[in-house]
């Protein structure tokens, strides 16, 4: 009789199983991604059913019944407030019960913390709320509670990483809420690799799903992050979730976004925007004021532009600098927009406004620590290039938006007039945007509209 196989390989991108190490991977196309690690054990068919679902049991030889879509009821209650009108957009309107959230981010950026608010004002608002952490002790925890405020209310803490304590104390508390701090540091007995590994993670976050869906339970799930910014483990990680969560920004800078990836529940565009401060993290309710606080006056290369962020407009400053370059090959660096975008604009301004950047060094570069690649940017990030080539500031009061496109058009952008009217709101006077976008809208009283076909004419608007 043949021996059983203990192990096998799987990719660390998807998932994917295979009997013998593979160069590329069949599923997702990616190279070199296989590990060997041993094989999980096989659950019997009636454990690996949801327990207590609100459809029926699921055990083996139980009886299942199918529920009709317009028996199925939702109500306000379904969805439980963070605290945090920011959080809520992005997860569309609030904390889903029986769902699995997943939330990566660089070390250091707030992830913990953050949580640890929700926690705190989740046990305000009378639920009961269990934060298990496998990295820090609860000493640890108790001091970064101390500095993000009073904590009362049925919030409890537990430090442990073996999941079938975790699923017992769960099942003895029942709680409304679980964190998981983080899914790394989880492992299964069954499972014999290490936590962290492809199988570990994978396992780890189906039993909790398992949680999830069959108590009604709502989950956090932190994970870390590789270099290349997404959540470590395989990606099949981010298809067993409801909804993924990145933080982003610069550990130096105070802002921080948290931006909705995949959202089962909502839309997957929705941003908010944090501030870290000496308590933790604040939100930022006017993103686009605070943006655009402390900006220089009649500074040439700097231009208010537009970005739409799932249903929000937020303004920003875009700055150019654009000097004479001291080597045979000009320079070209761009922050927090696409380096290669910033390359096809400036090619567009040498080819059909006949500009001479092969002797200059170009730096853009987007405010705040934000990273926005929307084409809206185009026409400002292009405007900023030409006022600091030129040495001429753009007027302060006006705000610029426009895709460009490779022939020098200027092209329509979406929600034109959600723009127009967040420029209003902040006392913007004068609004260059494309001619199709300004017809639509007419008149607008308060801000003059400036619609432009092309890029020639948007650079006629600077000022003498």
């Amino acid at each position: 009789m043949a021996k059983a196989k203990t192990t096998a390989f799987f990719c660390k991108e998807c998932g994917y199983e295979s009997a013998k190490w593979l160069g590329q991977c069949p599923m997702c196309r990616e190279w070199n991604t296989f590990v060997e690690e041993p094989v999980a054990k096989k659950e019997p068919a009636s454990k690996r059913g949801l327990s207590g679902s609100q459809s029926g049991t699921t055990g083996l030889g139980s009886k299942v019944k199918p529920t009709r879509l317009a028996d199925i009821q939702l109500d306000e209650q379904d969805r439980m407030k963070t605290g945090y009108e920011e959080l809520d957009r992005v997860l569309g309107g609030g904390v889903v019960k029986g769902s699995l959230i997943l939330v990566g981010g660089d070390p250091g950026i707030g992830k913990s913390t953050l949580l640890l608010q929700v926690c705190r004002n989740l046990a305000w608002n009378g639920k009961k709320v269990l934060y298990i952490s496998g990295e820090e002790s609860l000493k640890q925890i108790k001091l970064r509670a101390n500095r993000i405020g009073e904590v009362k209310g049925d919030l409890l803490f537990l430090c442990e990483t073996n999941l079938e304590r975790i699923e017992s104390a769960i099942s003895e508390e029942k709680p409304d809420v679980v964190i998981i701090d983080s899914i790394q540091t989880m492992f299964r007995e069954e499972v014999s690799s290490a936590p962290g590994s492809v199988s570990q993670v994978r396992e780890s976050t189906n039993l909790l799903m398992q949680i999830a869906k069959g108590a009604g339970i709502a989950i956090f799930i932190v994970g870390h992050v590789t270099k290349e910014g997404v959540v470590a483990g395989p990606r099949v990680l981010e298809h067993m979730v409801d909804t993924v969560l990145y933080f982003e920004g610069d550990r130096s800078a105070a802002y921080r976004i948290i931006r909705g990836v995949k959202n089962r529940f909502g839309s997957t565009n929705e941003i908010g925007v944090f501030e870290m401060v000496q308590t933790g993290l604040a939100q930022v309710e006017n993103p686009s004021e605070y943006m655009l606080s402390g900006r220089p006056k009649d500074a040439s290369g700097a231009v208010v532009a537009c970005s739409m962020e799932g249903t929000r407009p937020m303004l920003l400053e875009v700055q150019a600098l654009v000097t004479p370059t001291s080597f045979g090959m000009p320079r070209r660096t761009a922050a927090g927009t696409d380096y290669n975008r910033v390359n096809l604009l400036m090619a567009v301004l040498e080819k059909r406004c006949h500009y001479d950047l092969s002797h200059f060094d170009a730096y853009v570069n987007i405010t705040g620590g934000l990273k926005m690649n929307e084409p809206a940017l185009d026409l400002g990030i292009l405007m900023a290039i030409v006022s600091s080539m030129k040495d001429k500031a753009v007027d302060p009061k006006t705000i610029i938006f426009g895709e460009v496109g490779l022939s020098g058009e200027v092209r329509a952008v979406s929600m034109a007039l959600q723009r127009v009217n967040e420029a209003k709101k902040l006392g913007f006077e004068t609004c260059i945007l494309p001619r199709i976008s300004s017809e639509k809208m007419g008149k607008i009283e308060g801000i003059k509209l400036i619609g432009v076909d092309n890029v020639r004419e948007a650079i006629m608007g600077l000022r003498d």
